[in-house]
């Protein structure tokens, strides 16, 4: 079996590459022919393909002429739609798999695929087919007005950052993309939450919205049983994040525990300046570094403000066995029980977020409990090894009607087969 793995980037740089990374490694264990798609980037790991990838697209350098001509290009880009056909020409895949292609790839590569009879899967790391800013937020609140695909309201609204321009680039992008239909030729969406899931169905068929929950590889995560009495946010230091509602909690806390900030963004030098009593800002954090810090931890917190889909950072907190705090928005709530596994709030509240910190800074035992229900939890629903069945019996029921297994080892079956692939 041959998969075509499709992302602008082909580096870790998000949440959307760690679910590319898990899935790509799970593929090539298990005999799969991984080919990649992306766009030339430094940062990039090697790749037998890169020479069919896109070349960097940096759309606001050059002058007036120049940023035009690069705008129109993260709508339609010939040069992906070029280089793609090539690639499977010369590769002839059995399924399309894409992930973040927005903007540098352009959705213009689905049809690509479709025209030579391949299958499309098209996993939704955000709500971009119905939402032309992708995070469904207007004026700080959730906004359903686009999912239909009436697009207008991005416009009347100035939905991006409250700029016509930048309203209208983001405008014309989404009617180009229905006006050539490139997500109604998507044969399944994957949605990695409910809410992702619901946010797509006025728009697309339910037979074709796959609710497939993000993994996280508890075999290889072992909860430390470690607390070294401090709270812990990891993420992008920007605006949605809610880094600065967790800062403010923490002052009306009193700043009486250390507060570690693993993350980096455009909002760092600000905070640290306004922020700096009894808090580390320690950069990005990844690897073991990051590994060895989530484990040290006694609370982890996620204070989105935008209507995150189901984000690694509770998965990788709740695997290491770590009660979470986090916002009751999007598809947070899908993965935090409230007074279970930890603490849900409203988003941007820094007093509510304060007495769950409080509660649970106060009580070592309670912070025990929580975090072992979490890992039940994560073993049970998010496991990795759960995700990548599904994601196999999704590929089974596209591609000719023949399943994966079947046509790569058939005398094992998929959790055999799963198994050999951990071991490995």
């Amino acid at each position: 079996m041959k998969v075509l793995i499709a992302n602008k980037y082909l580096f870790n740089n998000g949440g959307a590459e760690t679910v590319l990374f898990q899935e790509r490694e799970f593929l090539t264990k298990t005999g799969t022919d991984v080919i990649d798609f992306a766009m030339q980037h430094e940062r990039n790991i090697q790749s037998p393909y890169a020479t069919h990838f896109v070349s960097r697209q940096e759309y606001r350098s050059g002058g007036y002429l120049a940023k035009i001509k690069g705008a129109l290009s993260l709508i339609h880009s010939r040069e992906a739609v070029s280089k793609l056909a090539s690639l499977i020409d010369e590769t002839r895949p059995d399924l399309m798999h894409c992930h973040n292609i927005y903007h540098q790839l352009t959705p213009s590569i689905i049809g690509v695929a479709k025209s030579r009879g391949i299958p499309v899967v098209l996993t939704l790391h955000d709500t971009k087919p119905v939402c032309p800013v992708h995070s469904r937020a207007r004026d700080g609140q959730l906004c359903s007005l686009c999912l239909g695909g009436d697009f207008h309201h991005v416009l009347t609204h100035r939905c991006s950052d409250g700029s016509m321009v930048q309203s209208a680039a983001l405008y014309l992008e989404a009617v180009t993309q229905r006006w050539l239909g490139s997500y109604e030729k998507v044969d399944r969406f994957i949605a990695p939450s409910r809410f992702m899931q619901e946010s797509v169905l006025r728009r697309f068929s339910a037979d074709r919205v796959a609710l497939l929950y993000n993994g996280v590889d508890v075999t290889n995560i072992s909860p430390s049983g470690r607390d070294k009495g401090f709270v812990l946010y990891c993420g992008r230091l920007a605006a949605g994040k809610g880094a600065e509602t967790l800062l403010r909690a923490h002052e009306v806390a009193g700043c009486r525990w250390p507060l570690v900030i693993a993350g980096t963004g455009p909002l760092t030098d600000d905070l640290k300046s306004q922020f700096s009593r009894n808090v580390q800002f320690v950069g990005q954090l990844s690897g073991e570094a990051l590994t060895t810090t989530i484990a040290d931890a006694s609370v982890v917190v996620v204070p989105s403000e935008w209507s995150e889909n189901c984000p690694m950072s509770v998965l990788e907190a709740m695997a290491h066995g770590k009660p979470v705090i986090a916002t009751r928005i999007g598809g947070i709530p899908e993965l935090v029980d409230d007074h279970v596994t930890g603490f849900l709030f409203e988003p941007g509240d820094a007093d509510e977020l304060c007495i769950h910190l409080e509660c649970l800074m106060g009580d070592a035992d309670r912070r025990a409990h929580m975090g072992a229900a979490g890992r039940i939890r994560a073993e049970r629903d998010f496991s990795l090894e759960k995700h990548n069945a599904e994601l196999m019996a999704v590929y089974q029921s596209l591609v000719h009607g023949r399943s994966f297994v079947d046509r790569s080892i058939p005398a094992q079956g998929v959790h055999e087969l799963l198994t050999t692939s951990r071991r490995a």
